[in-house]
């Protein structure tokens, strides 16, 4: 009786915590569709923890250019070196880094969490310093390019276990797709807020007085407001890092506390790869090289765009009072389309989506250069290109877990691995951002851009207009050409999601059984 009594109590209690757990555990009378289940919750939690990376890099990439140039007042071509350095520094650390988090070992939040909470304080330290102007001039460019560097390896090491994570929330598909929806839509809105604050704080102030300041002032009277005006906008500079530093903080946390992540259970442990053997197997799946060096072609695209575009409204359109605003009406244009998105390559796939999408942006980028400056037409034009940039936020990320899957079937005694996917496709895409950053600095000093000056030579003007309408859409073309290559479609995603299930019930079903045969022994 006391037997058949602890059977009952055992059963009540799996019972209850099947009906209450977001994350319920493979129980034997549970349906294997509900095994992997996320909850809503778990979903939106798992997205905050890409706002950090977002929020940080919309700052970085609209305002770390033209905050070195007028603000910190460096030299282009020490700009550009900065700017190229730190960003090839970031490429070289992400595949180091995905390579050390596919050795870590399981503890007991994880395999990817420990990465992500130890590296935040740092990151956030770092992050703030970059904003600081030092009270000395010799040593600011080793200032810029040490704290640069050092937050991009902090950086680093939170977004790369963070994207892994993907393949870590659930072993179903269509529930990853379904948080990288969530994912994009949360990191579109970090690139909004990530704007907004930036832009808005520092937006309220300018180190350039007003036209009628311009003209009615003395020499003198202009180089005191100048001076003070240039004080003023240093302390939003640091006001807005800090703000955001704030933000990144909370992110990790939630991110922490309401995400449960995974161990994969029933696998076959293979023998660890060293680091060019895992280099070699991943450079050789085809699906992988093709989508990494067609986004690459179109990421840098958009690099190019975000990277140059605050300039280029400043200075070739004419709306340094208004740059901020279109930045963030780009931004929040592009929040707002993320679920059409989704909705879209859901129904006719991903490939079309991407020929749609990206081409979208092609249009507005030769309009903007092509008329003259005007106001509304601007900010139609940017409500027009948000679009495109929404599909170039989640289509990427949504394509990667197809190519780990088939990575997956072809390869189901290679275990692990799946941290360097990702963080090789980082690695490509911010090298090629530091080679586009730092050659567009370097062309705009052989343009004669003038350090602090409020106006610019009409030969910036010309080179910022190249910088972002025709060299872009070059890169466009190429990029949508590669990747009409990509073998991937629906018919065979379909399938590759089809036979992973059937391994994973088959190690499922087999772990169950011989935990069965152990308990009767």
């Amino acid at each position: 009786l006391t037997e058949r009594e602890g059977r009952t109590n055992r059963f009540k209690a799996n019972l209850t915590s099947l009906c209450t757990s977001s994350s319920p555990s493979p129980l034997v009378f549970q349906p294997k569709n509900q095994r992997n289940r996320l909850s809503v919750c778990s979903k939106v939690c798992y997205a905050f923890g890409g706002a950090p990376y977002q929020i940080t890099g919309s700052a970085l990439g609209f305002f770390l250019q033209i905050y070195l140039l007028d603000v910190a007042q460096l030299d282009p071509f020490y700009a550009s070196i900065i700017l190229f350095v730190g960003r090839a520094w970031d490429a070289v650390t992400d595949p180091t880094v995905g390579f050390l988090v596919s050795r870590s070992r399981w503890t007991g939040i994880g395999r990817m969490m420990p990465w992500i909470l130890l590296s935040t304080p740092f990151a956030v330290l770092t992050y703030f310093l970059i904003w600081y102007v030092p009270p000395f001039e010799e040593g600011k460019v080793v200032w810029y390019l040490i704290f640069y560097c050092l937050f991009q390896s902090m950086q680093t090491c939170f977004h790369v276990p963070y994207s892994a994570l993907t393949m870590f929330i659930s072993t179903d598909q269509k529930e990853r797709d379904s948080a990288t929806a969530y994912r994009m839509m949360v990191e579109v809105l970090g690139t909004v807020l990530g704007t907004a604050i930036q832009g808005q704080i520092v937006g309220g102030v300018s180190n350039c007085p007003d036209e009628t300041e311009h003209v009615n002032s003395t020499n003198s009277s202009r180089v005191n407001v100048t001076r003070a005006s240039l004080d003023e906008t240093k302390k939003a500079y640091l006001v807005a890092s800090g703000v955001i530093c704030i933000i990144y903080v909370l992110c990790a946390v939630i991110l922490f506390l309401g995400v449960k992540e995974r161990k994969e259970s029933g696998r076959k442990k293979s023998e660890p790869l060293t680091f060019r053997q895992s280099l070699w197997v991943i450079m050789t799946h085809g699906p992988y090289v093709k989508l990494v060096i067609g986004f690459l072609f179109t990421s840098l695209a958009f690099m190019l765009l975000e990277g140059n575009f605050a300039l280029f409204i400043t200075y070739a359109l004419g709306h340094r009072k208004h740059f901020q605003n279109i930045l963030l009406v780009i931004m929040l244009s592009g929040t707002l389309t993320i679920p059409w998105w989704h909705w879209f390559l859901t129904r006719f796939g991903k490939k079309k989506a991407v020929y749609f999408g990206i081409s979208w942006a092609v249009p507005f980028m030769i309009l903007i250069v092509c008329i003259k400056s005007n106001l509304v037409i601007s900010y139609l034009v940017s409500v027009a290109a948000g679009v495109s940039v929404a599909a170039a936020f989640l289509l990427p990320w949504s394509m990667l877990p197809d190519v780990v899957d088939d990575f997956k079937v072809k390869n189901p005694d290679i275990h692990g691995h799946e941290a360097l996917f990702y963080s090789f496709y980082v690695f490509f895409i911010k090298f090629a951002s530091g080679v586009s950053l730092g050659v567009s600095t370097l062309s705009l000093k052989f343009a004669g851009y003038m350090t602090g000056d409020c106006v610019q030579p009409e030969a910036v003007s010309l080179t910022l207009k190249v910088l972002v309408s025709p060299v872009p859409v070059f890169l466009i073309a190429v990029g949508l050409l590669i990747l009409k290559t990509y073998p991937i479609d629906e018919e065979r995603r379909q399938g590759n999601r089809k036979l992973l299930q059937q391994m994973l019930d088959s190690e499922a079903d087999s772990e169950s059984e011989s935990s069965e045969l152990g308990s009767s022994m």
